[in-house]
């Protein structure tokens, strides 16, 4: 039988393994499976398990739990450790991998697959999108998105609830959300805005600069009209002229995070106003309670999707969600070079829905859950 290792890397999502469990139905009748611990990192270390029953059983237990059951992370794939994790697979004598991943993972992937060529060994290679960032180039969306959008949404309309019935004793909420250099989720935040009284009133993302002037100007005009202003903040936005506020660095990777805070105290500093600043935290991308149903059964089905290039020997392809025109939301699965999803790098918001949010908020419907709540619109309320 085809010996088969298959992993997930990068940031967990809710439905991360939604995807795994499809792809190991599809493939555990015909194939010997091997699962890689932690990654990039199990195969690097030669950190892998062999599929019997038992093991079989437990992972499809986790079809509907966050995280990842065969743990991800990061991880610092030089040209040299992938060349070790090739020689780890053909050790094994394992010609198929398939890895569940983002942007970094389908680079990896791909210079995985020419490493083995220049060794003369035959590996298949076939990527799983996932991403709550949505920065995936090849697909619509990418698996993870709509439920992180989902909890970024419910979060930020209930915060708005909380900060309206406290605005006599506080003015200002600045809530960060995960997106390093794209602002998909910050944008999706504002999906179950009411009216234009209720936040978030505000949302910055990183694709557009603003100046510290002009954000100041933005919350104390708000707050004179309203009481209040709820903002939301990508954590990969930067003030124009400023450079995005890191944590720190953890194996070469910079860490984002801060930049509510840096807000908060501007708005504390230079308005005397009194503001609160929070960031979502990882939640967005792993509270089991918010995920869209949608999400959940297109992370199963491309898992599915996978599996099928396995069997037809398909090499050096991710699977991609493209919509088509029927009327209604319908998809279809479609095969991309993971060369191309490299090449491409990382998915920006398109400018006509960052122009237009009513474009962008209707995109987003069918797949972040059409069950979802508006809260009647806040009253204008006359400000002392």
């Amino acid at each position: 039988m085809r010996k088969i290792a298959v992993g997930q890397a990068g940031g967990p999502t809710a439905v991360f393994n939604a995807s795994l469990v499809g792809l190991m139905e599809s493939l555990y009748e015909d194939a010997t499976l091997f699962t890689v611990t932690n990654g990039y990192q199990g195969l690097v270390q030669d950190d892998m398990e062999q599929v019997d029953g038992a093991l079989y059983e437990w992972v499809r237990r986790h079809r509907r739990v966050p995280g990842a059951c065969l743990g991800s992370g990061r991880y610092p794939f030089t040209p040299e450790r992938m060349a070790r994790a090739v020689a780890n697979l053909q050790k094994r004598d394992i010609h198929t991998l398939v890895l569940i991943g983002g942007n970094g993972t389908m680079a990896g992937l791909q210079r995985m697959s020419e490493i083995a060529r220049s060794m003369n060994y035959e590996l298949q290679v076939v990527g799983i999108p996932k991403t709550v960032d949505n920065d995936l180039a090849g697909t619509d969306h990418a698996p993870g998105f709509a439920s992180a959008a989902r909890y970024a949404a419910m979060s930020v309309r209930d915060i708005g609830k909380d900060l309206e019935a406290m605005r006599n004793f506080e003015q200002v909420r600045i809530i960060e959300t995960m997106g390093r250099n794209a602002g998909w989720l910050a944008l999706a935040s504002g999906y179950l805005k009411a009216s234009e009284l209720d936040g978030p009133h505000f949302i910055y993302l990183p694709e557009v600069k603003v100046s510290r002037e002009q954000f100041l100007t933005n919350v104390r005009d708000c707050v004179r009209e309203l009481g209040m202003a709820t903002v939301v903040v990508s954590e990969g936005f930067a003030f124009s002229g400023s450079n995005v506020v890191m944590r720190g660095v953890v194996h070469n990777r910079a860490v984002l995070g801060g930049i509510a805070a840096e807000m908060g105290r501007l708005v504390r500093d230079e308005l005397g106003l009194i503001a609160r600043w929070e960031n979502m935290g990882m939640n967005q991308r792993s509270c089991c309670a918010a995920v869209s149903a949608q999400d959940r059964l297109e992370a199963y089905e491309v898992g599915k999707k996978a599996a099928e290039y396995v069997r037809d020997g398909r090499s050096g392809v991710m699977v991609s969600i493209q919509r088509t025109e029927a009327i209604g939301y319908n998809y279809e699965l479609i095969d991309k070079p993971v060369e191309e999803v490299a090449q491409a790098g990382e998915r920006l918001l398109p400018h006509d829905f960052i122009e237009n949010r009513t474009k962008f908020y209707s995109w987003l419907e069918p797949i972040i859950g059409e069950d979802m709540v508006k809260y009647p619109p806040m009253r204008r309320v006359k400000q002392a």
